[in-house]
């Protein structure tokens, strides 16, 4: 998949283009993907309300999405 996640994007979105990262983020304990406030923070804002560093996660995501 040539998709690529920056830790500016919207988690909506990231969701959108690439729905089996859902897993990674309910492991990073965001249950709650389907609440719009949630779909609407940046990738970077919520790594942070969920004490995850951000460039790590995002590393995780595009190594995750880059073996899909």
């Amino acid at each position: 998949m040539d998709f690529k996640v920056t830790k500016d994007m919207i988690i909506g979105d990231i969701l959108d283009k690439c729905e089996q990262t859902a897993p990674l983020f309910m492991d990073m304990g965001m249950h709650c993907l389907g609440c719009p406030s949630a779909r609407g923070e940046s990738l970077e804002e919520a790594c942070a309300v969920h004490g995850v560093n951000s460039d790590d996660f995002v590393n995780k995501m595009n190594e995750f999405i880059a073996n899909l």
